[in-house]
């Protein structure tokens, strides 16, 4: 007769498996989610309406839709730690695609499902919520292109999809939408900005750490009724920022950072009276900064370091002096290589001026 393993050893083996299965949910989940844009059910507004035939017997037609499409909701989840309720489940650190039942929620007001580890695509049945007013799936695994269904949705309000994998262009009827907050911050969008931004009624547009390239159209003007904060950072624009900029009086955030803008900052910044935070470092401008800019009256917060200033207005001299000598901020004197790496700018950058901080 064979000898029975040592009962140390079924002790350890009973810890490694009880180990294995505490560990495998979050790795297959990470290792699914490009593998299960192959497999997710396709998502046509016929399956929804042949699920409405079944499951059991609800007199109420909306609770009817509403229950099978939480069902759905619920088979779609592969993790779910904390059991959280329905169209609000923000951080709730739960795994699995959006079904594409989700479209039978049709009374939805909002859709709520930040931070937490959602796969694959968003279901084109989203388009029968007409009544939904904001939609938040940020910070999620979401792929593919820009999610046309949102087009469809005629109430919607507020749009976040900040910090996904969606990618490729963006449409120009976005921007035509009645939406006041346009959240798309860090996801790998990569067109050019659609000329038709200056249609948009929001008051918060956040483009930035994606891949966009080009001019900021000059149609921005037109958003000077409504527009308080505009990012940009963190993308590959190019070209001279456009004029029509200095029409937005109501903008408080304008943050052009880290991109490839050159050419002068136009003398029509003066009319950003509302700006309090302005942000134009890391670009490749010439010239003179504008005393006008230095001298905006709401003003906190002006960065435009690392670019090729040769100088700055003398407003902006005596008012830098100032601050140098409470210690309030700094002043420092960039080196640039007097081999100008751009050649249609002036030989004069070896002497730029970089300037950074707080304006008092």
């Amino acid at each position: 007769m064979a000898a029975s393993p040592p009962r140390h050893f079924l002790f350890s083996l009973l810890i490694f498996s009880t180990f294995l299965l505490l560990l495998l949910p979050p790795i297959i989940s990470a290792a699914n989610g490009p593998r299960q844009l192959h497999h997710l059910p396709d998502d046509s507004d016929s399956d929804i309406d042949s699920d409405i035939n079944a499951g059991p017997r609800i007199k109420n037609h909306r609770i009817r839709r509403a229950y099978l499409a939480l069902q759905a909701m619920k088979k779609a989840i592969h993790s779910d730690p904390s059991t959280p309720p329905p169209t609000d489940l923000n951080g709730a650190d739960i795994a699995g695609h959006l079904p594409s039942q989700l479209g039978l929620l049709t009374d939805a007001a909002l859709i709520h499902l930040n931070s937490n580890r959602f796969c694959g695509v968003v279901p084109k049945t989203l388009s029968r919520l007409s009544l939904l007013h904001e939609l938040d799936l940020s910070n999620n695994r979401l792929v593919g292109p820009f999610p046309s269904v949102v087009l469809g949705m005629r109430a919607l309000r507020y749009l976040d999809l900040r910090y996904n994998d969606f990618e490729g262009a963006l449409p120009e009827e976005l921007f035509e939408k009645n939406i006041d907050a346009v959240f798309l911050n860090d996801n790998r969008f990569d067109s050019n900005i659609p000329q038709s931004l200056g249609s948009s009624p929001a008051s918060a547009v956040i483009l930035a750490n994606n891949r966009f390239v080009g001019c900021v159209p000059t149609s921005i003007g037109e958003m000077s009724n409504t527009l308080n904060e505009i990012l940009l950072h963190g993308n590959r624009l190019s070209g001279c920022l456009p004029s029509e900029i200095g029409q937005l009086g109501n903008v408080t955030v304008f943050d052009a950072s880290y991109n490839h803008f050159t050419g002068a900052v136009p003398e029509t910044f003066a009319g950003l009276r509302n700006v309090e935070e302005l942000d134009l470092g890391h670009n490749v401008f010439t010239g003179v900064l504008p005393g006008a800019v230095c001298n905006l009256p709401k003003l906190k917060n002006l960065t435009f370091s690392h670019n090729f200033f040769r100088g700055k207005s003398s407003g902006c001299s005596s008012k830098w002096k100032a601050r140098a000598q409470t210690q309030a901020g700094t002043i420092s004197t960039a080196v640039v290589a007097k081999n100008n790496p751009y050649p249609c700018f002036s030989p004069d950058v070896a002497k730029a001026t970089a300037i950074s901080g707080a304006v008092p």
